[in-house]
């Protein structure tokens, strides 16, 4: 039995060549230890090495210890597709590189390939080829696989996907909620091909142990004339959802105290309080353990400590941190001294927010705010490679250091794709950011995605532009459904700066588009669009001049007036 924090599953596995003299199947199991458990969780896969190729045992066999290591060398906070797909595509390019590209697949490193991450209460599937996964449930036998390939005869059967066979596979994808009982079974053809559905219903049904049950499969296909093999994985619990359970694991730490200048925690002298907030403390100290170091501590509110998922971000913050390097990224710090409490530290930052920098540059150059941008966006798409989104980009949570880096902090609203896909008894809010720097799919309800970080970056961006203005001015706050927003009207950043030019407040309109589809496909290309004019929004026709400098318009309109009121004084 194997353990996953309360997930457990039971495997059983069969392989045989059968008449032939090699077997070109293989299948493996990986259960990791320690935090992987919950964070990437089990996975079990299947291959069956194409045998007109050369090298179908070592492709069979190269794909299947690849991605049982690969997949846990991947990012924690990767979502499971994410991480399955880039690591398959990967061990691709290697099968197609070494085959040389042959379509025929006579002398390639081609196989077939099926797999099941179990994680939390999801069980998340890979396949290509005609490897099989069947589910049975309640007395239901189910295929939940799609074999891709095509029966020219009674006799004969090609691939029309495999591993190794193009350079860019199309691999299926898919997941299945879980349930205790689930039993699962991933199979090469020398297996379900020689056995009924009826019968393969039947012994999977045995209520045996799933060892038993790959024995009795491998029994009954001993009239087969291919390599045979079978991995049955049994799920027998799921993660515990009582929330009382999970809540005493979230709070293992009592909440600190409230703190004052001259006292010590775990090492950690207080010089000053920074900033207090319903949701946490933030302190000056430095850390006595470690030669002084200047550190900054963050408690949380005792306010929340019957949240769990308050308790949830908050670890997640420092997990975060520690798990991110990028110089645009405030980082955690991670100390050998023991914690007695909840908090964690962070490396001290000293410089003014984008708020304060903004207010002390009313009217900064342009190329200024293009170099903070440039640092805002960097530090973003740090985030993104570990599929993680910000959520709260705004000027409160960017400093300047004393070089004028941008550091992004403030790791609260974080949203990870690999910890979202954990089943929790408590709500999680998904819609944590500030207002006035986020998306509208946030308040529509849609699921965010990159596009929604870059819609924050380019409001901020228009902020310090136009001295603290909004691109869609007051209304903004009072939209609620999809409507409310397409009746906004955006107001250009030269009716406020004059110095902006007209390609850069193009640049800024389609990045701020209420659709997520209409902004720019990549953070690069907004940044490279700031920097350059876009060829395919110069040649739209120019704003009016009233839209891009309407303060000049009226100048012009009452000075028109004043010579016109003289010219007839003077007639007179």
């Amino acid at each position: 039995m194997h353990l996953a924090e309360n997930l457990s599953v039971t495997s059983g596995r069969f392989t045989d060549p059968g008449p032939k003299p090699e077997n070109q199947d293989f299948l493996g199991m990986h259960v990791p230890e320690g935090p992987l458990l919950a964070t990437k969780g089990i996975s079990a896969c299947i291959a069956d090495g194409v045998s007109a190729a050369s090298a179908a045992r070592e492709a069979s066999e190269t794909t299947i210890r690849s991605f049982l290591n690969d997949y846990y060398e991947t990012p924690e906070s990767w979502q499971v597709k994410t991480a399955g797909q880039r690591v398959l595509t990967a061990i691709n390019r290697w099968l197609y590189g070494q085959g040389q590209g042959s379509v025929s697949a006579e002398k390639g490193y081609v196989t077939t390939f099926t797999a099941v991450v179990f994680k939390s209460q999801t069980a998340h599937i890979f396949h290509i080829g005609d490897s099989r996964i069947y589910r049975l449930r309640s007395g239901e036998l189910e295929q939940i696989s799609r074999d891709h390939s095509s029966r020219v005869s009674a006799d004969a059967c090609y691939l029309t996907r495999a591993m190794g066979i193009s350079l860019t596979p199309r691999i299926d994808y898919h997941t299945l909620d879980l349930e205790p009982g689930d039993l699962f079974l991933l199979s090469t053809d020398g297996i379900h091909e020689f056995l009924s559905h009826s019968k393969l219903l039947e012994i999977l049904s045995s209520g045996r142990d799933p060892e038993a049950i790959a024995a009795e499969l491998g029994d009954a296909t001993d009239h087969s004339d291919d390599n045979r093999s079978a991995l049955i994985v049994r799920v027998d619990t799921l993660p515990d959802q009582d929330k009382d359970d999970v809540f005493r694991q979230l709070s293992t730490l009592p909440f600190p105290p409230d703190l004052l200048p001259g006292q010590s925690m775990d090492g950690l002298m207080v010089e000053k309080l920074i900033a207090a907030s319903p949701n946490s403390q933030l302190y000056l100290v430095h850390d006595t353990c470690d030669n002084n170091r200047p550190l900054v501590l963050k408690t949380p509110s005792i306010h929340y400590q019957n949240d769990p998922g308050y308790l949830e971000r908050f670890a997640l913050e420092e997990w975060i941190g520690l798990r991110t390097d990028n110089a645009n990224l405030v980082k955690a710090v991670r100390r050998e001294t023991p914690r007695r409490f909840l908090y964690y530290v962070l490396e001290p930052v000293k410089g003014p927010t984008l708020d304060e920098w903004s207010k002390q540059n009313p009217s900064p150059s342009v190329e200024s705010v293009v170099k903070i941008v440039r640092g805002i966006v960097s530090g973003t798409r740090a985030l993104h490679r570990k599929d993680t989104l910000h959520q709260d980009l705004k000027p409160g949570n960017i400093l300047l250091d004393a070089d004028g880096t941008v550091k992004i902090i403030d790791y609260g609203s974080c949203r990870i794709g690999g910890i979202s896909e954990i089943a929790t008894p408590f709500h999680r809010n998904e819609a944590l950011g500030t207002l006035d720097f986020s998306a509208p799919e946030y308040r529509l309800g849609a699921t965010p995605t990159t596009s929604a970080d870059l819609f924050s970056i380019a409001t901020i961006t228009y902020y310090l532009l136009t001295g603290g203005q909004h691109p869609y001015g007051d209304p903004w706050a009072r939209a609620k459904i999809l409507r409310d927003f397409h009746t906004l009207s955006y107001t250009s950043a030269t009716a406020h700066n004059p110095m902006v030019p007209l390609w850069m407040d193009a640049t800024l309109r389609k990045a701020l588009s209420i659709l997520p589809d209409r902004r720019h496909e990549s953070m690069s290309e907004f940044v490279r669009f700031l920097e350059h004019p876009d060829p395919d929004l110069i040649t739209t026709a120019p704003l009016p001049m009233v839209v891009r400098n309407p303060v000049l318009v009226w100048k012009l309109v009452a000075l028109f007036f004043f010579v016109a009121w003289v010219i007839t004084w003077i007639a007179k």
